[in-house]
């Protein structure tokens, strides 16, 4: 689990059943009211980018990423990066 206070560029999360990559993120503390985490996100499935805010203390599952280079075995030898989503 990580809390959007702690969120980094580049970190990756599951969230309503897809993976996240954060692109950017800006921490903002208002002088009213609770702090909040506004992010520009990337879903790894699809490849769009939304913009999303998260309360400071909010919880989400963290997701591992594995990237491996690899090599098709058909029409080529040209060598490419996969990505793996679990």
């Amino acid at each position: 689990m990580i809390l959007a206070g702690d969120f980094r560029n580049g970190m990756t999360f599951e969230m309503d059943g897809n993976v996240y990559r954060i692109v950017e993120f800006q921490h903002v503390k208002p002088g009213k009211g609770q702090a909040f985490v506004r992010t520009k996100l990337r879903n790894l499935r699809t490849g769009t980018t939304t913009e999303y805010s998260f309360n400071a203390g909010e919880k989400l599952e963290q997701a591992m990423i594995e990237k491996k280079k690899m090599q098709y075995l058909y029409g080529g030898s040209e060598s490419v990066s996969y990505t793996h989503l679990r």
